[in-house]
């Protein structure tokens, strides 16, 4: 009796390695799809945390972080 996993490997075996890693890419493709998680913004992971982050303390820390990028320290 013919599975649609055995035809399906018979059908594989028959195609060159590369198309066959082209099928492996798809099949991990719905693989990650068929799990749906839902996507969240940062401000959505962090909502339940026990501070308040402003667009102010991001600037800040985005200052303090990447500020002196590119200046030589002497």
């Amino acid at each position: 009796m013919n599975t649609i996993e055995s035809i399906i490997l018979r059908e594989l075996r028959q195609l060159p390695p590369s198309q066959q890693n082209e099928v492996l890419d798809f099949v991990q493709f719905l693989r990650r799809k068929s799990f749906n998680i839902p996507k969240k913004s940062v401000r959505g992971l962090c909502a339940d945390l026990p501070f308040d982050l402003t667009e102010q303390d991001i600037t800040e820390a985005r200052q303090e972080m990447w500020g002196n990028l590119g200046e030589e320290e002497l």
